[in-house]
């Protein structure tokens, strides 16, 4: 039996890429472009950022009043208004202890009308000579110390009504009730460890952002110029909808740590887009730029050197230009050196 030897596989393949004939260079085909005009006009000056929302009041609803819940008025998560019952604490105790203020009132009152006339009474038997001075004073002493009895028990009187009007809770501002930490029969204290319910007043909300104190100077003068600072909240966090506020807070001091300032902008919210707690982006409208040179953005390219644009010769080429690149807005940047 003869043995045959073996060709590596290599060898084989690299014979047979020996034999082929190398492919044609590729050319590449032209790349199309577009030719653009500069023209004159002004952009909007903005500064993007991102802010949390925030509701215009929070009310944490306390009980006033130690007792059994025995009325709830409303489902959590409800829309309230401002006087709307929210709870109803059993106000039996308080209805008893105002009965019993009022009781003790009726009494001393009655005593006071006695202790008025025997006052009286002394007095006139004092010019007779039937009754000494002290006796008469004496009588007249315990006649006022009836009528300030019955100042005191007026105060409690007022103080047992007080008392059981915080059996009934009512909404003190109008807004959206969120988790309801108590359920019918439930007893309640003063001090309560939670809130029965928090409401907060969602329209109009508040949008809490920071800007870079080199942002706060154009704030402040448009501010001191009685000009609105506009802001936008717009894209997929409202639903594709537009949100449009005014700045209605500027604090007053610099974060040290950060750089920044904080800023708040009201919005009216009468659709309920901006939910508090939601962390969003915005835009800060302040100004407008001088008129300018405008140059399509895309046409604008960063290099080594810097931005810089392709500009068309006298022989139809393109050549590179440097150019310093400002304000960018709507598609169109403006250039204030390099283009004419």
């Amino acid at each position: 039996m003869r043995l045959r030897p073996l060709i590596p596989a290599s060898v084989v393949v690299l014979a047979a890429a020996a034999c082929s004939k190398a492919p044609p260079p590729r050319r590449n085909p032209p790349v199309p472009v577009t030719i653009a005009t500069a023209v004159s006009g002004t952009v909007p000056i903005t500064y993007v950022t991102n802010g949390t929302v925030e509701p215009i009041q929070t009310v944490a609803i306390q009980p006033q009043a130690t007792g059994a819940i025995t009325a709830v008025r409303f489902n959590e998560g409800d829309e309230v208004r401002e006087g709307q019952v929210l709870f109803v604490i059993d106000p039996r105790p308080y209805q008893a202890a105002l009965a019993q203020a009022q009781a003790t009132l009726a009494r001393d009152q009655a005593t006071a009308v006695a202790s008025r006339a025997d006052a009286a009474r002394y007095g006139s038997l004092v010019s007779q000579g039937y009754v000494t001075q002290s006796q008469a004073q004496t009588i007249q002493a315990q006649a006022n110390a009836i009528g300030a009895t019955i100042a005191a028990d007026q105060a409690q009187v007022e103080a047992a009504r007080v008392n059981l009007s915080y059996t009934v809770i009512k909404a003190p501002i109008s807004g959206k009730t969120g988790n309801l930490n108590v359920r019918l029969g439930n007893q309640v204290r003063v001090p309560n460890t939670v809130p029965l319910v928090t409401i907060n007043a969602v329209a109009p909300v508040l949008v809490r952002f920071p800007v870079p104190d080199r942002v706060l100077p154009q704030v402040r003068g448009a501010r001191q110029a009685g000009r609105q600072l506009e802001v936008t909240i717009a894209g997929p966090v409202v639903n594709g909808a537009v949100e449009r506020g005014t700045v209605d807070f500027i604090d007053n001091a610099v974060d040290t740590t950060t750089g920044s300032v904080t800023l708040k902008a009201r919005f009216a919210n009468t659709d309920r887009r901006l939910w508090p707690g939601a962390f969003l982006p915005l835009t800060l409208g302040l100004g407008q730029t001088p008129q300018g040179v405008l140059v399509p953005s895309t046409a604008v390219q960063d290099g080594p050197q810097g931005p810089y644009v392709f500009m068309p010769d006298s022989a139809g080429k393109a050549r590179q230009v440097p150019v310093v690149a400002g304000q960018t807005a709507g598609g169109v940047t403006l250039v204030t050196r390099g283009v004419a």
